[in-house]
């Protein structure tokens, strides 16, 4: 299988070092220090125990540099980027090719659909955590399920994919309720992404802090709320203990709203949380929470150049007019 991941930062970058050694791979990004680091050097995967090994994978800055035609485009890209990736999708997918998304958010298997063709377009959700340490080397921060949806007529091509990620090392397992699916995983990012980036810790923080948990409890309950206004099928599971779950498997890693607002970068909080502001005005439920939540991450993306810097201890000796005696 020829494989093209466009997005090569955390998760594109994990899924392409697991997925090297299986199939031809290569990765295509923006970033040009990190694909530099990585023709030159390998992409570093520093695993679940600490130790890193590198990988040999082809990365590419120009679809130009694409010679052949992709069996399957996964795209890993921050939502806002979805139009470009899927038109760069287009343009190096073989003609029975497929387009897997495993982006976070609603909306994306349809804008990609709408592209390419709604039968080569595929989403699918993943509990795997990564996170970019720097160009060229990825953390594997956390394990879990990977699910695909299978629409009508795609159950050889996404069980063929399923069998590859398998044999990656990838647990993976097949859904046909693609709707229900995505929405069990903006229902996890709903309850981890915002608070986690809100308050600068690592996932696991969650579900050890009463306080935080909380707040999860209420996000996840509306987002629960109008999933089931809309009819959505999230079944028997406890939402709120699957988010949980998620935190203690993901205990280490940064959510990648928390890593972009590290990097002072636009979120995806519109696609998560604002969703389902969005989703409850259509079905009437009431989401206080998650707009909170919204406006919240809004008002931290819109101060990034007037961020106080944390108090440093070399400088605590210092006076100022507030501390000098009289």
């Amino acid at each position: 299988m020829e494989i093209l991941i466009i997005g090569a930062g955390a998760l594109g970058g994990l899924f392409g070092a697991l997925l090297a050694a299986h199939a031809t791979t290569c990765l295509y990004t923006t970033n040009a220090d990190h694909a530099q680091t990585i023709n030159r050097d390998g992409l570093t995967l520093v695993g679940l125990d600490g130790t890193g090994h590198r990988v040999a994978i082809r990365a590419l800055t120009d679809p130009e540099e694409y010679s052949t035609r992709a069996d399957l485009v996964l795209i890993c890209t921050k939502v806002r980027a979805t139009e470009a990736a899927t038109a760069t999708a287009r343009r190096l997918l073989a003609e029975d090719g497929l387009v897997l998304t495993l982006q976070n958010g609603l909306g994306n298997l349809e804008r990609i659909g709408a592209v390419v063709g709604p039968d080569r377009a595929a989403a699918g959700i993943t509990a795997q955590g990564a996170t970019l340490l720097a160009p060229g080397r990825v953390r594997h921060a956390g394990s879990g399920p990977t699910v695909l949806g299978a629409k009508p007529g795609q159950a050889d091509k996404i069980g063929a994919v399923a069998t590859l990620f398998n044999r990656a090392g990838i647990e993976t397992r097949i859904s046909d309720d693609v709707e229900a699916l995505l929405w069990s995983k903006l229902i996890v990012n709903v309850g981890i992404n915002g608070l986690t980036a809100l308050l600068r810790v690592q996932n696991g923080v969650l579900a050890q802090v009463p306080e935080c948990e909380v707040l999860m409890a209420a996000a996840v309950a509306e987002a629960v709320a109008v999933a089931r206004a809309l009819d959505i099928d999230l079944g028997d599971a406890d939402q709120l203990d699957r988010v949980r779950q998620v935190c203690i498997r993901t205990a280490a890693n940064r959510s990648s709203m928390l890593q972009d607002i590290l990097r002072g970068v636009p979120t995806e909080i519109d696609a998560i949380n604002g969703a389902i502001v969005a989703k409850g005005r259509e079905a009437g439920v009431d989401t206080p929470v998650n707009l909170l939540l919204t406006r919240l991450i809004k008002g931290l993306e819109a101060t990034i150049p007037h961020r106080i810097e944390p108090f440093s201890p070399t400088t605590s000796s210092q006076e100022t007019p507030c501390n000098k005696k009289s």
